[in-house]
C-alpha cells in the first residue's frame, strides 16, 4: 500500500489522459487498485494498492 499526497492545487483527473491513465493500467495489470483524491484548491492523493505476498526466497 503507497500514499502519496501533495499540497497542490488540486484539480488532477486520471480520465483526462493524463499519465495517472498509464499508472493506473499498470496497477490494474498486477491485480492492484489505484484511487485518486484531488479536489480543486488540494491537496491531491493517491493510493496504490498492490496485492503481493512473503515469500522466503526474496528474505
Amino acid at each position: 500500500l503507497l500514499h502519496v499526497r501533495d499540497d497542490g492545487r488540486g484539480g488532477a483527473d486520471a480520465a483526462a489522459g493524463s499519465g495517472l491513465t498509464g499508472l493506473a493500467d499498470r496497477v490494474s495489470v498486477l491485480d492492484g487498485r489505484l484511487s485518486l483524491s484531488s479536489p480543486p484548491g488540494g491537496p491531491t492523493l493517491l493510493s496504490v494498492e498492490i496485492p503481493c505476498e512473503w515469500t522466503e526466497r526474496f528474505a
